[in-house]
């Protein structure tokens, strides 16, 4: 009897334990030491990973958000030394693809084009910004470990989290009670984001700035999606895919021979002038383009897509990127091209289609990502618990209303001379378009008053770009220069 006693209390007490493991704790950090060499140096570093609350108006905690720390061991002035924040986007997605692959000091076990090896996990990043910045890598609510409070149910005031507004609301609040934790307000200070990042961290310069009286000297968006442009269709909206066209098709050798001889970066230049000065007033006209023109523009765009003529006349010159994906090698190999990378193929059911069956960058990344942050997370930082990380977690339906965040970055700059601004991007992202983030960066600030403050950056890769090992090397080489070169020294923040 007593036997089956001590049995049944083990059982429970596991019972409970499982339990209490499923709850994520509010407020905790776990701390640990490690080395990397980075550019030929080589430093220790503390890890520091765990929670921090977000605090309602009555200071109960809504949510618990996970971040990882990271700072540099033994540097002599922490108020002189910056920090960056970074934030992935979705929006719905956690921290760890910038965390695992681009800017931390440990990155994926993958090959130098960015596709998966077993046995999965991660590696020294001899490139990472850790050489000349403190990070910390945010996960929103939902995202990786962090939850609302309660996770589920009718008591969670979605309005709290789930939209533009609201999420750069609580972000800004939260990273203002991270930032005194960590005494870290004479620290220059950067954010960077990633896709929807973009849109949040612009979001975040003026929140941050007016709302937390906390000023930035830089914001780094990579691939970012501005909605004032993705999601509104039109001349513009269309015509600014050609680029992004020209530059797949060039990858996959698709464009005329007399295109194709050439670099990728003088075959560009040709592809947006022709947008600019000829596809969006053409696009514009609608059906009331004259015969000769509409013909005369299907020509030039087979020209720089590798899309057929005809194609591109049935859909009437506005192609969409969906239809570019399956069908750019239906005639070579059949294969169909990622969407947010289209170096990536993919092998669909049936060769006819406008859309592919699947997006076969993102399956890779899954492939290779999961594991190793799983890894990463529980065994080399020691942050233990059975809640399951969100790659993507459930933000939706997510509030889209009352986007202002183009011009919340103007009015940062306009306000704080210091505020400087990198832009980042793939080549051969199809989903936000290399070209897409050009015009963002111009539309910031129609005036060109502040245009020597931004500054844009390409590599031959797609939306995750440091994926590829040799731009990792120039993005992280790009970003360390941003950040030196803006980090003021001494010199006063005015006009």
């Amino acid at each position: 009897m007593k036997k089956i006693s001590l049995t049944l209390c083990v059982l429970l007490c596991s019972a409970i334990t499982v339990a209490q493991n499923r709850k994520l704790p509010i407020d905790t950090t776990i701390t640990t030491q490690h080395n990397v060499t980075i550019n030929g140096t080589s430093f220790g570093y503390t890890a520091t990973t765990g929670t921090q609350p977000v605090w309602d108006e009555m200071g109960e905690p809504t949510a618990s958000l996970h971040y990882t720390y990271y700072t540099r061991n033994n540097v002599k002035n922490r108020a002189e030394r910056p920090l960056l924040i970074s934030f992935n986007g979705g929006p719905g997605s956690g921290s760890v693809w910038m965390h695992l692959a681009y800017t931390g000091p440990r990155t994926l076990k993958i090959d130098d084009e960015g596709y998966p090896v077993q046995p999965y996990g991660v590696k020294e990043n001899p490139f990472s910004v850790l050489d000349v910045t403190d990070i910390v890598y945010v996960n929103p609510a939902n995202t990786g470990y962090s939850r609302t409070i309660p996770e589920k149910g009718e008591k969670v005031d979605r309005d709290k989290f789930f939209g533009i507004n609201a999420d750069i609301k609580y972000l800004a609040e939260w990273l203002n009670t991270f930032v005194t934790r960590n005494n870290r307000w004479r620290s220059p200070k950067y954010i960077i984001g990633e896709s929807y990042g973009g849109t949040r961290v612009m979001g975040l310069s003026l929140a941050l700035q007016n709302q937390q009286w906390m000023y930035l000297n830089g914001v780094i968006m990579v691939s970012p999606a501005d909605y004032k442009v993705i999601r509104v269709g039109g001349p513009v909206s269309s015509a600014l895919n050609l680029p992004y066209y020209t530059a797949a098709a060039w990858h996959h050798k698709a464009l005329p021979s007399d295109l194709q001889s050439k670099d990728l970066l003088e075959v560009l230049p040709e592809s947006e002038a022709y947008t600019i000065n000829t596809l969006i007033p053409a696009i514009a006209k609608g059906g009331f383009i004259s015969d000769a023109e509409r013909n005369s523009v299907a020509k030039k765009m087979a020209q720089y897509s590798g899309l057929k003529e005809k194609d591109i006349l049935d859909h009437n010159l506005d192609v969409p990127t969906r239809f570019f994906w399956k069908n750019l090698l239906k005639e070579k190999g059949g294969y169909t091209v990622g969407r947010l990378d289209s170096r990536y193929l993919g092998m669909d059911k049936q060769l006819s289609g406008n859309s592919p069956d699947y997006n076969s960058e993102i399956t890779s990344w899954l492939h290779s990502f999961t594991p190793a942050i799983n890894y990463y997370l529980q065994e080399e930082l020691n942050f233990k618990t059975d809640i399951k990380y969100n790659m993507f977690g459930p933000v939706h339906p997510w509030n889209n209303e009352d986007d202002e965040t183009r011009d919340n970055l103007r009015q940062a700059m306009s306000q704080n001379p210091y505020l400087n601004v990198l832009v980042q991007s793939g080549y051969y992202d199809g989903a936000t378009t290399y070209f897409n983030a050009k015009y963002t960066m111009w539309q910031v600030d129609p005036s060109g008053r502040m245009k020597d403050r931004f500054e844009f950056k390409g590599y031959r890769s797609g939306h995750m770009m440091y994926l590829r090992r040799e731009d990792l090397q120039k993005a992280n080489d790009d970003i360390r220069s941003f950040i030196l070169r803006t980090t003021t020294k001494g010199k006063s923040a005015k006009y």
